[in-house]
């Protein structure tokens, strides 16, 4: 199965910007459907973007117009560019991948302070 690690992750004031990367074991081009999900303390795991290997993306409505999800087939890995962040974007970002099963990275932090 793949193993998906994830980094990027920081420090960063509010209204400033982040690079997440998430680096798969093996090829993506197989991979039904790769994204970006997102825990903050004491609430529910939650979508933050997806994108098929089609090229299709969806984005949770709290970061529409300021996240963008890409990939590169040739590293095998997505990206997560988060532009405006704002401190209730604070949270642990992991990288999942849907095929006929489904994998977890370990997660990274983000943390935007106000």
């Amino acid at each position: 199965q793949v193993q998906l690690v994830e980094s990027g992750g920081g420090l960063v004031q509010a209204g400033g910007s982040l690079r997440l990367s998430c680096a798969a074991s093996m090829s993506i081009i197989t991979i039904n459907r790769m994204g970006w999900y997102r825990q903050a303390p004491g609430k529910q795991r939650e979508l933050v973007a997806t994108i098929t290997n089609a090229g299709n993306t969806n984005y949770a409505d709290s970061v529409k117009g300021r996240f963008t999800i890409s990939r590169d087939n040739a590293k095998n890995t997505v990206y997560l560019q988060m532009n405006s962040l704002k401190p209730e974007d604070t949270a642990v970002y992991y990288c999942n991948a849907i095929t006929w099963y489904t994998a977890w990275g370990q997660g990274t932090q983000v943390t935007v302070s106000s």
